[in-house]
């Protein structure tokens, strides 16, 4: 760690920011728009997501086996992109994002199971403008297992309102990507210190196999 990394942290650490949430009682998973548009390396909102891939993967396996619900999100567009408001202008290649087109579809590596909702979003946030919010709500939900993409978009829009909302966000390092590395590491930074917990793979997949009371 670099010297001015090192005086960031003692510096927020000094303040009192970066303490712990933890994991709370009754967990649930989402799986933040693992779709064909951002995981395709070669579309316009794509890149390199196998390895954050696999980590989600494993985190659906330990939630399965747990019974922890899961949730996953996707963005769509009619196909005039109307409904995409004046963030249109920001980045063409939502123009990928129409629905009923492969780019909003769930990557098949998920092995999305009947019964796993869909939420189907406009927005960066998965509760922005959805009943998400509500459903975690009704199920008793008090922690959110946070993967997907981007760290710095999609992934931390939904770890701020999650936060805001009063449940626990709880990012998986190894299970969420970007486009852009310092992107990705700034936003894990940004996270941890004022909004939720970044924790590893390992520590999530072990607190998923001491659920023994499934949501819901």
């Amino acid at each position: 760690m670099c010297e001015d990394a090192r005086d960031t942290e003692k510096f927020f650490a000094d303040r009192g920011f970066g303490l712990t949430i933890g994991f709370g009682q009754r967990p649930a998973v989402v799986v933040v728009d693992m779709i064909y548009a951002f995981t395709e390396p070669d579309s316009p909102l794509g890149s390199d997501l196998d390895a954050e891939m696999a980590a989600t993967v494993e985190v659906l396996t330990a939630a399965r086996r747990a019974g922890v619900p899961i949730y996953s999100t996707t963005v769509q567009y009619d196909a005039d992109m109307h409904d995409a408001g004046i963030w249109y202008r920001k980045q063409s290649g939502a123009a990928t994002l129409r629905a009923g087109t492969r780019g909003v579809e769930l990557d098949d590596r998920l092995n999305r199971r009947p019964g796993e909702p869909l939420i189907a979003k406009k927005y960066a946030s998965a509760f922005f403008g959805t009943d998400f919010s509500s459903r975690l709500t009704s199920g008793g939900i008090d922690t959110l297992i946070i993967t997907g993409c981007t760290t710095s978009g999609c992934v931390r829009a939904t770890a701020v309102d999650a936060v805001q909302l009063g449940f626990r966000p709880m990012v998986v390092r190894e299970a969420v990507g970007d486009r852009s590395p310092r992107a990705h590491e700034q936003s894990l930074f940004d996270l941890h210190q004022k909004y939720a917990d970044v924790v590893s793979l390992a520590e999530t997949t072990a607190y998923l196999s001491g659920v023994t009371e499934p949501a819901g």
